[in-house]
């Protein structure tokens, strides 16, 4: 499956049950070209972004990556890296992340999650603001347009955009946090628009996922075992992917790089000992 491609854009912190009164057409989108599902966070996982980060991105859950929260020290990613950094490492395909959270790009608080993609950007944000991680997304996204539309072959990508969960955590979930969610959807619309105009794009099938990794209590903040913390969700689309059908029983954050795996045609090495699997319908 030469010609495959895969995209997953991390949106933190934002709630399954706010999207039905939000305008995310883009997001729309991708569900009915193929499906937007729940997760359940695992019981044993913490409702952090650092431990379901790390599960989303490796494959693996918690007492095999050794993430607990938001510090990424104790790791075990030199065993059980991130799909990225596999990718490129270990199979010999090109690959990039992006983003401004510093534990999941550089070498602070125990990371960087995204050890060794064959591109690494990070944006900075100027302060731990909403106001300033809006910024940081919208140079995020400017990062991921310009690696889609570099002339070079990318198998792989990860973009993260922060400033839905920033926002949360000042102010709750009211009116600007559901502005930042509609935000962040613009953004998404704008990365599909860098996928679809990719000069060989003619020649590629791109499977596109979008993945939140907890949610919110309703004045903000997350970490406890809550309903709206717990709550996650996975929309995705593509070849294997009918439209309008969700997967066959419950999804898990570690699917998601289970099925980048698979819709590059790689069969994951039983050593890589995945916890997830590809999404199934």
């Amino acid at each position: 499956m030469e010609t495959s491609r895969v995209l997953v854009i991390g949106i933190d912190g934002v709630r399954l049950d706010l999207l039905p009164e939000l305008d995310t057409p883009h997001l729309d989108g991708i569900a009915r070209a193929g499906f937007l599902a729940p997760v359940e966070v695992d019981a044993g996982t913490p409702t952090m972004s650092g431990p379901c980060w790390t599960t989303i991105v490796t494959g693996v859950g918690v007492t095999k990556h050794g993430v607990w929260g938001n510090r990424l020290d104790g790791n075990r990613l030199d065993v059980f890296p991130d799909f990225t950094t596999r990718l490129a490492a270990d199979c010999g395909r090109r690959t990039f992340a992006v983003g401004g959270w510093e534990p999941l790009f550089l070498a602070r608080q125990g990371g960087p999650l995204f050890v060794a993609p064959t591109r690494l950007g990070y944006v900075a944000p100027a302060e731990d603001t909403p106001e300033a991680w809006e910024e940081t997304d919208e140079r995020v996204t400017a990062e991921a347009e310009h690696l889609l539309c570099l002339d070079e072959e990318f198998h792989a990508g990860f973009v993260y955009l922060g400033a839905v969960d920033e926002t949360a955590h000042f102010v709750g979930c009211g009116t600007e946090y559901r502005a930042a969610v509609e935000a962040a959807d613009r953004r998404l619309g704008r990365v599909l628009d860098a996928v679809h105009g990719r000069r060989e794009r003619a020649g590629e099938e791109w499977t596109v996922i979008v993945v939140t990794d907890h949610g919110h209590r309703e004045e903000g903040g997350h970490g406890g075992r809550s309903e709206l913390e717990r709550t996650a969700w996975i929309a995705a689309c593509g070849p294997g992917l009918p439209p309008g059908q969700a997967p066959a029983g419950p999804l898990h954050h570690a699917d998601v790089a289970a099925h980048v795996y698979t819709a590059l045609g790689i069969a994951p090495d039983p050593h890589w000992t995945l916890d997830g699997r590809a999404f199934a319908v």
